[in-house]
């Protein structure tokens, strides 16, 4: 076994290698870019070399600087974690020739599944169903456009050395391929050097799921069930689950069976994921099809382990240093079920913008996950776990990956899964910049992800105004309205004990009209009761003003709350969404009617940047007439292009800005008349 290893990487999963790796008593060795002097990886780390500037391309991307790495610490190996190095074959090739072991598959293996193309053709002559497609070189937009009317709308363009989301586009006619084919040629040369484009059928109501691949040098491979990842916003993965609510055992040995003769035909071992699309309006389960096989681990793997107990990180490096798997295809069950939720530095109010800043409040709602080398203990603490390397007063950089945590849980039930990811995800606190946490709640509470009738375009078609919160019931605003009535009569018992606030002779208001969306409660705070529009509600809590987290007891239902007080009443953050809180004393509620309400300014004649980024292109110029949806520019984020477009017909009177520049959040890059 190895004594030293380095992690090519960094944040969470560095962090998750180190941990795994303490416990098998190796020493570890993080590698830092400037941007992560501080993180937590750096901290945990036996060892840490300095190897760049924040950005990736001058640090975690050089191998030299890693290779230097293991030479100046004596690592014997290196994992790659995912992203960054993880899948390039010039990277396993230049550590074989220094003698460092790469914990990862063989370099044949990555080469052959890393090329989109290639790995199309090696899947179906490994027996393995392919999506009807184009394979061969395309030559440009108008060969592009001839090729997707052959196959048929609507058709997917796909970067050949692409990932993670980007380098793609879903085509639904000839100007969508006309706009979108030079983008997917450009973000496949900016993130992974290869602006080779393929196209291929588009699958109606697909599902995402993919199958666990574990092997070891001396042949032996294996299937570790599937998991559903069909929940995901422009084509990156927002929720995942194991095992899938879709997939029967027929389809499961199917689909792990495939997998596995497709992985033994490129002589594969250690961990890898084969993905598949499946339609979901073929009920037999027997309409899936190769999409993609990577080689290295998944963000998500955290899910399989909860099911199947095995430690994937263990095995990787276990395989690695030559040993043999231990466990057969009997020994791998399925026990209980496991949700992981990815929660992201984005803004879902706001058209899920990228958003990049320190993290000025981050309280997760258990400890960070922790390896105790049992098996149960992956399924972290009575069921929750959090996978993360971030912390309070920390930032998160727009020169990485937007995720901030990973949060896992486990149930006997799918339900009991969901239910704890509600639960965990109110009691978690994170300020300082925008967030997801309300928006993957209002998917573990939608009627139909519970139903478990899922397809890659869930998030399209139940939010296609975009998201503005989990619909809240009466009952629950009822129950929260219970709940700012106790609050807003402890704040002014306070205010009453303040000198200057209230005399002391007088007694805190305890009558208020607490209105939430547009809905007007009366609640009465009596010594040993609170009422809400007349009905007695049963209600426990305990509160001390300054509290930000609450937890109440309302009408049997365990409710946790963030709360923050505002001009006229508070912001309360549960189950999904924010509920804006007006509360007045009862008294004086009737005279809010009477109060001008401030009009917002029309905004529509400015074309404003929405996030941090650069401006790829602009596509007017002074005086040029615009119509209304005409696209005006490109923005980069988050190596992620966006188009902004006209939000209504006009003139251009000014442009603010020009290709090449970094713009501002709400920069006005032009202006209209």
């Amino acid at each position: 076994m190895f004594k030293k290893i380095l992690i090519a990487n960094r944040g969470e999963i560095a962090c998750r290698v180190i941990k795994t790796a303490r416990r098998m008593g190796i020493q570890t060795v993080a590698v830092y870019s400037d941007a992560d002097a501080r993180a937590p990886f750096v901290q945990m780390a036996d060892e840490a070399v300095h190897i760049g500037p924040a950005p990736a391309a001058q640090s975690y991307l050089i191998a030299d600087k890693i290779i230097a790495a293991c030479k100046q610490t004596g690592a014997e190996a290196v994992h790659p974690g995912y992203g960054f190095l993880s899948e390039r074959t010039s990277f396993a090739e230049a550590l074989a020739a220094e003698g460092i072991e790469f914990i990862g598959p063989p370099v044949g293996a990555i080469a052959a599944m890393g090329d989109k193309i290639e790995s199309k053709k090696l899947a179906k002559e490994a027996g393995v169903n392919v999506v009807p497609g184009f394979v061969g070189e395309i030559e440009d937009t108008e060969h592009a456009v001839r090729i997707s009317s052959e196959i048929g709308y609507p058709v997917m363009m796909k970067a050949s050395a692409g990932g993670g989301g980007k380098g793609m586009r879903l085509a639904y006619t000839e100007q969508d391929v006309r706009e979108g084919f030079e983008a997917v040629k450009r973000e496949g040369l900016n993130s992974f050097g290869d602006d080779r484009v393929f196209i291929e059928k588009f699958i109606l109501n697909p599902r995402h799921i993919e199958i666990q691949i574990l092997g070891d040098k001396h042949g032996n491979i294996l299937y570790l069930n599937e998991r559903e990842c069909s929940i995901q916003r422009r084509h990156q993965k927002v929720v995942e689950e194991a095992p899938s609510p879709f997939v029967t055992p027929k389809m499961r040995k199917a689909m792990g069976e495939q997998c596995v003769a497709l992985s033994r035909a490129v002589g594969y071992y250690s961990a890898g994921t084969v993905e598949l699309i499946v339609s979901g309006a073929d009920p037999t389960g027997e309409s899936f099809y190769f999409l993609e096989m990577n080689t290295r681990l998944q963000v998500e793997h955290p899910v399989t382990e909860a099911i199947t107990g095995v430690d994937l990180v263990e095995q990787m490096i276990r395989v690695a240093a030559g040993e043999k798997l231990e466990m057969t295809q009997d020994d791998v069950k399925i026990e209980g079920w496991a949700i992981e939720n990815r929660v992201y530095a984005e803004d879902p109010y706001r058209g899920f913008l990228p958003s990049t800043g320190r993290l000025v409040r981050y309280q997760p709602p258990v400890e960070g996950w922790t390896d105790d080398g049992q098996a149960n203990g992956r399924r972290g603490i009575d069921g929750v776990r959090v996978d993360d390397g971030v912390y309070e007063g920390g930032e998160v950089s727009m020169f990485y990956d937007p995720m901030i945590a990973k949060l896992v849980t486990w149930g006997e039930t799918r339900d009991e899964a969901a239910d704890k990811q509600i639960a965990a995800l109110d009691a978690f606190e994170i300020e300082g910049l925008g967030h997801n946490i309300d928006f993957v709640s209002a998917i573990m509470q939608h009627p139909r992800f519970r139903s478990g009738e899922l397809t890659t375009g869930f998030i399209a078609e139940e939010y296609p105004e975009g998201f503005h919160g989990a619909p809240p019931s009466d009952e629950l605003k009822a129950k929260i309205a219970a709940v700012a009535g106790f609050i807003a009569t402890a704040r002014a018992d306070r205010a009453r004990r303040v000198d200057g606030q209230l005399a002391n002779t007088l007694p805190p208001p305890s009558e208020w009209t607490i209105t939430i969306a547009n809905t007007a409660f009366e609640v009465a705070v009596e010594e040993d009761e609170v009422t809400v529009n007349g009905q007695v509600v049963d209600l426990e809590m305990e509160y001390t003003p300054g509290d930000r987290l609450v937890e109440a007891e309302v009408g049997g239902e365990l409710l946790g709350l963030r709360v923050e007080p505002t001009r006229n009443g508070l912001k309360v953050t549960t189950r999904g969404a924010i509920h804006k809180v007006a509360i007045l004393p009862t008294r004086v509620a009737s005279l809010s009617s009477h109060m001008i309400e401030k009009v917002a300014p029309d905004l529509s004649r400015f074309l404003i940047c929405p996030m941090p980024g650069l401006l790829v292109s602009l596509s007017v110029a002074e005086g040029d007439k615009v119509e209304a949806g005409q696209p005006l520019a490109v923005i980069e984020a988050m190596k992620m292009e966006n188009i902004l477009r006209a939000e209504k017909s006009g003139t251009v009177k000014a442009v603010n800005a020009k290709a090449g520049e970094s713009l501002a959040v709400d920069a006005v890059i032009l202006e209209l008349e």
